[in-house]
């Protein structure tokens, strides 16, 4: 019942993560960084990452883990810049292996194929990745953190008829 209470509060995590990563992409895309979005994935990502740990830490898996915070951060920005990679992979490979970009197709292509591939294919990569990961590495339950109340089974009824 645990894991599936991490994954719900993960996944509202992430979809604000997501947002806040869509927000940031469109934003430096369709302004500053227009010939550039890989760029702008990275930067939108590094954003949404920052957000992602308070966000993860402090809600998805404030029971688990004791790491020092610094050693916890590191691991799970280390995680998160795999997690980068993966996200990124995809929007790469659409613009510069199958050349989804204009002049070579229309806007509107350009547009549905950076969404598809950055937003969609890398995101759900990257989130796979990640849970498993935060879990594994960042977050581990067998390092509770102290003073977090955790339940325990209940000990075994002892026989006393011998």
């Amino acid at each position: 019942m645990q894991k599936h209470r991490e994954l719900l509060k993960f996944a509202v995590v992430g979809g604000t993560a997501f947002l806040v990563d869509n927000t940031v992409f469109y934003g430096l895309k369709l302004t500053i960084l227009e010939p550039k979005p890989v760029t702008a994935k990275v930067i939108a990502v590094l954003v949404a990452t920052i957000v992602s740990y308070v966000l993860n830490r402090e809600w998805s898996f404030r029971t688990r883990g004791g790491r020092e915070r610094h050693h916890e951060a590191a691991l799970f920005f280390l995680v998160s810049g795999v997690g980068l990679v993966l996200s990124s992979v995809p929007l790469w490979i659409s613009r510069y292996v199958f050349l989804l970009e204009t002049p070579d197709v229309s806007l509107v292509t350009q547009e549905i194929a950076d969404f598809v591939s950055a937003q969609v294919i890398g995101t759900l990569i990257a989130m796979v990745f990640r849970f498993w990961a935060f879990r594994k590495w960042v977050f581990p339950d067998e390092e509770a953190r102290p003073g977090r109340v955790r339940l325990a089974p209940a000990p075994e009824p002892k026989d006393e008829a011998a």
